[in-house]
């Protein structure tokens, strides 16, 4: 039987250390998007994570409530090994298939060179992008859920928080991926339609790496396998653009 490892449930807390994460996660997310895209992302993505794990800590949150327990490191590593592992061979075998290639076909990944997709694979994504959401989402935001209001509202608050978080970012996406397209159509439909299937299937990923922490007892397994549908799909991506450029050329004209 797994033992799931769940922050006890405290009775009293006050709301507000919530309401704090909530808006510093809306601030965020419009700089990110809105204000200041891709500039010092790095930096704003690591001081924010230090941010709310100052909040956690103050709110009364150990290490462990957190996910970060000493003691759950390997589990976590382990299982996020598996998860990476799992991923790159589904990700290798819809590249093989005709059907599904076009969903790795993401044209901003076309624009990079072979050093800015190592960047966004390696540097960005997994210190970036999966570094900040983890630890808001999966360690901090989890957490002090749970000990206001159980396991079950902790996941269904926090995936639906994570879904919109996606909005902006999923915005005009539709147009960027010819698969994404082609299921959600063009204009404004296409987009609408769009941004509610990123807030969907965000929304639910969320819920897969809470189980991921759960079962682990660290956020270490979640940030595994966040990485590797992020960082591996980037580089799938731009390994099958080359692919589909270079026997575009070398068909005679």
């Amino acid at each position: 039987m797994i033992n799931w490892v769940v922050p006890d449930q405290v009775s009293g807390l006050a709301l507000w250390p919530l309401a704090v994460v909530i808006l510093v996660l809306v601030a965020l997310n419009i700089i990110n998007n809105r204000v200041a895209p891709q500039t010092h992302y790095l930096l704003w993505a690591f001081s924010f994570a230090v941010v709310f794990l100052a909040i956690g800590l103050l709110d009364g949150c150990s290490w462990t409530d957190m996910g970060l327990g000493r003691g759950y490191y390997v589990p976590g590593l382990i299982w996020g090994a598996m998860c990476i592992g799992a991923i790159a061979l589904v990700y290798f075998a819809g590249s093989l298939i005709r059907h599904t290639r076009a969903a790795f076909h993401d044209e901003r990944m076309g624009e990079l060179s072979a050093r800015g997709v190592l960047f966004q694979s390696l540097i960005e994504v997994p210190l970036g992008t999966v570094l900040l959401e983890e630890i808001a989402f999966r360690s901090v935001l989890f957490a002090m859920l749970a000990r206001r209001f159980g396991l079950t509202w902790a996941i269904v608050i926090s995936c639906l928080i994570f879904g919109l978080w996606h909005v902006l970012p999923s915005i005009g996406t539709h147009e960027q991926n010819p698969a994404l397209g082609a299921v959600v159509g063009q204009g404004r439909r296409g987009n609408i339609l769009a941004v509610l299937l990123s807030v969907i299937t965000t929304g639910l990923s969320g819920a897969l790496f809470i189980g991921l922490r759960l079962v682990s007892g660290s956020v270490l397994a979640p940030m595994g396998f966040h990485w590797g549908t992020n960082g591996l799909g980037y580089a799938f991506s731009w390994v099958l653009i080359r692919i589909r450029d270079r026997g575009q050329k070398s068909v005679p004209k």
